[in-house]
């Protein structure tokens, strides 16, 4: 299921994405200690995806897209795992595929805005890639019976999520939507963003290579449409995880933030100033994900933790 159609890797490319994942899995720690022997192994370091996603672009992340595992009476939605833009599923839930699986959900994840056997994924169309995850979501709920799902979005995979509710009828479809450093109300990327896609000539190349890019500059065509009439919609519970040392969502990490009814916003710096953790950390941040936890079931939340989290790696 979370494959992308397109050119197979070469084998030179999957000669060079080996070595470098070698290098990546030397330098990676142990994993945490299983509290159950049969839990699968959960690291809180980037260079766990990393090195899962330089061996091949297009791996699942440990425990999603398990044909064998069903629903249960406590956890009977699946969640949903929606990778941000340059990044592949691989990469961004190493850590929280697992950690889910763990505590008994049904997970899926797809890459999108990519070619087969890239490392580089989220950078095609929005639009085309909310059309996407609406099949992957039809596709899953079809397997597991379910009549609705949560999802779990990094960066971009946000407003592609909150585009495919608003344009392709998945409100009805999504219980909960948990942002991790979201780009909701898209980014300046420090001015240049902006000034890229003012400019004609680089507007066109950005337009013709990188399409999703220009898409989630501040004041774009496509995120008035996310944003259109307000920020949420009906019967959908929202939350936004967000740290104030994102330095990709510009001029403010709050551009991340949601307004309106359902809506949590959480800083996380807010309850423990060691959190150093930006953009990229945050998927990797046992703190975050710790609180991804809470919004998925906030009937059985498990404990926060106060932790000294590293920028890029987490931990």
């Amino acid at each position: 299921m979370a494959k992308v159609a397109g050119v197979p890797r070469t084998g030179g490319r999957r000669r060079v994405g080996g070595v470098l994942s070698a290098v990546a899995r030397r330098f990676a720690p142990p994993p945490e200690p299983r509290k159950d022997p049969h839990d699968l192994p959960v690291t809180y370091n980037l260079l766990a995806g990393l090195s899962l996603s330089l061996a091949d672009p297009d791996a699942d992340p440990p425990g999603a897209n398990d044909p064998d595992r069903k629903l249960t009476d406590l956890h009977p939605r699946p969640v949903v795992l929606v990778h941000g833009m340059a990044m592949t599923a691989a990469v961004s839930w190493a850590a929280l595929s697992p950690l889910l699986v763990n505590h008994g959900y049904c997970v899926f994840a797809l890459n999108y805005g990519g070619r087969t056997g890239r490392g580089l994924k989220g950078l095609g169309d929005n639009v085309a890639s909310a059309r996407l995850l609406a099949g992957f979501v039809d596709d899953v709920l079809e397997r597991t019976g379910a009549e609705q799902v949560d999802v779990v979005a990094h960066s971009q995979g946000s407003p592609v999520t909150r585009y495919y509710m608003r344009r392709f009828g998945g409100a009805e479809k999504v219980a909960t939507l948990v942002g991790l450093s979201p780009s909701n109300h898209g980014s300046t990327a420090n001015g240049m963003g902006t000034a890229l896609t003012r400019f004609g000539p680089t507007r066109r190349a950005v337009d013709r290579f990188v399409p999703g890019t220009a898409q989630l500059v501040v004041g774009s065509a496509y995120l008035r449409e996310v944003n259109e009439g307000g920020d949420t919609l009906p019967g959908v519970d929202y939350t936004v995880i967000a740290s104030k040392h994102d330095k990709v969502i510009t001029p403010s990490y709050r551009q991340a933030f949601l307004d309106g009814p359902r809506v949590t916003n959480i800083t996380l710096q807010d309850t423990c100033r060691k959190d150093r953790s930006e953009h990229y950390a945050v998927l990797y941040n046992r703190r975050a994900l710790a609180l991804t936890l809470n919004a998925l079931d906030p009937e059985h939340p498990v404990p926060v933790p106060s932790a000294r989290i590293r920028p890029l790696l987490g931990g």
